[in-house]
């Protein structure tokens, strides 16, 4: 287990490493949660990662600006990082969950040498509902963070927009987190499973629809 840091998210206190499922309604709620967030770890001198949508980054910087971040200094540092899905997620147009687990735990141990002590992450799902060639590894590779959390003091909210995912995709993608973020509020996962017992129910996922 690594080094436990705290950090604060919907309000209430938690310690790292922790894995967590952002389900937002709206874009509005997703950035209530994320920008007090986000604030917090660049004052508390964390390494912070945003993974979205290319097309999205220019709105991103500006809502990060308008509440006092400032891009181009946390950027020019190395340690604001916004990422695009298409160079992460979906690089080469298509998803290898072990090789997002590899590009992840990459950033994780050079924010560790870089003198950072935790990590806070961020990453926009939406790109799973292009349905590129390796889209029925998100199960798999959703589950596998909770083998890679513990080993580092990161945070790492993954967001879902709940009127696009299909409810099946939502259920089965909440099994894999162990604390849930959803009206706004963050609470244990009554629901979570361990790794291995994700991956013994892969075969039946995968035939299900992510768009709803």
């Amino acid at each position: 287990m690594s080094k436990q840091t705290p950090f604060s998210v919907c309000g209430e206190s938690l310690m790292s490493p922790m894995h967590i499922c952002g389900f937002f309604d709206s874009r509005e709620q997703q950035y209530e949660v994320i920008i007090p967030y986000i604030m917090e770890g660049l004052a508390a001198n964390d390494k912070v990662i945003n993974i979205l949508e290319g097309n999205r980054h220019g709105e991103h910087c500006r809502c990060l600006a308008d509440n006092g971040i400032s891009i181009a200094e946390t950027m020019a540092s190395g340690q604001l990082e916004i990422l695009a899905s298409e160079d992460t997620y979906i690089k080469g147009g298509e998803f290898a969950a072990d090789k997002m687990y590899d590009m992840l735990e990459r950033n994780l141990l050079s924010a560790s040498r870089a003198g950072y002590e935790s990590v806070r992450a961020c990453g926009d799902m939406v790109w799973a509902l292009k349905n590129l060639p390796g889209t029925d590894e998100l199960l798999a590779y959703e589950a596998s963070l909770n083998v890679l959390t513990p080993k580092h003091s990161c945070s790492l909210i993954c967001m879902y927009d709940v009127s696009s995912f299909s409810e099946d995709t939502l259920t089965e993608v909440l099994l894999t987190h162990p604390y849930v973020i959803k009206n706004g509020k963050i609470s244990k996962n009554k629901h979570y499973l361990e790794p291995s017992a994700v991956k013994s129910g892969i075969s039946d996922f995968v035939s299900k629809p992510l768009k709803s």
